[in-house]
């Protein structure tokens, strides 16, 4: 689906490495401090984003169609929801000691300038410089210290697998939007569901070189040293277990909705 094209795996991964009123204050201090909080912000118009190119470069509906499932799908999703639901997991998946180990790093001055260089990276606006560097920091790094720690930048940042998981959500996005579109007179969403995770392995290799490209462009302005030391923080008790419960969390808000996306744009292309 050609929407793939327009939602950058490169960048999402951001979105996953990086409240309600009975929500612990130290949790939601946690998410504050961290990029966590403006990035996902950013994440309902990512998705309408991606979706709408999709839809037009498939050249199946007419731009105003386009433009309907695309703020359709776009307010499925509440960057309001998803932050209440992580501070919500952080404070049940967390321990005090861990969320305090955690604050503590993102209040280092390395930390905010990591967390600033993830949240411009995220933009839409970064999308096209990304695709138009990569050649050229891929031959720069090539075989250096930078480009040995992206292994392990990746395991300890689920980066490549979360990216995998958020590009399939939105292929689903985009296969609701088709089957309520076509009816009867095309595939069921069921049958392009199975096909979209049929190519998880050939979509994951894909992904894993944007992810690469989106790891030299985001942090090019940190030392290798630097880096080892946001691995050594990722790597740690609190550091994986932040990574994990905010990555499934995400996961969890932005997959949850595109059933419901279907049924809206069901009723909408067959009223009565």
């Amino acid at each position: 689906m050609r929407a793939l094209s327009q939602v950058k795996p490169a960048l999402l991964f951001l979105l996953l490495v990086c409240g309600s009123a009975t929500a612990s204050p130290l949790a939601d201090s946690v998410l504050r401090a961290s990029p966590v909080d403006e990035v996902v912000a950013q994440y309902p118009a990512m998705m309408s984003q991606g979706i709408r190119e999709g839809l037009r470069q498939s050249g199946r509906v007419e731009p105003f169609v386009a433009n309907t499932i695309s703020n359709v799908v776009g307010n499925a999703f509440s960057a309001a929801e998803i932050r209440a639901r992580v501070v919500e997991d952080l404070e049940q998946g967390l321990s005090d000691q861990q969320l305090n180990r955690v604050l503590a790093w993102y209040e280092t001055p390395l930390a905010e300038k990591i967390s600033q260089a993830e949240v411009a990276a995220s933009s839409p606006a970064a999308w096209k410089k990304v695709e138009a560097g990569a050649s050229t920091l891929q031959e720069k790094y090539k075989g250096s210290e930078r480009a040995k720690l992206f292994d392990r930048f990746d395991r300890a940042a689920r980066a490549t697998e979360s990216a995998v998981d958020t590009t399939v959500a939105v292929q689903l996005g985009l296969a609701s939007a088709m089957a309520a579109f076509n009816g009867s007179k095309g595939p069921t969403f069921e049958q392009l569901q199975q096909k979209i995770e049929s190519q998880r392995g050939l979509l994951r290799g894909m992904v894993a070189q944007q992810v690469y490209d989106g790891y030299l462009y985001t942090y090019q302005q940190f030392s290798p040293s630097e880096l080892k030391e946001y691995i050594e923080f990722l790597e740690s008790d609190a550091g994986s277990a932040f990574t994990r419960v905010v990555t499934n969390s995400i996961q969890r808000s932005i997959t949850e909705p595109v059933e419901s996306v279907g049924g809206q744009l069901v009723r909408f292309f067959n009223p009565g």
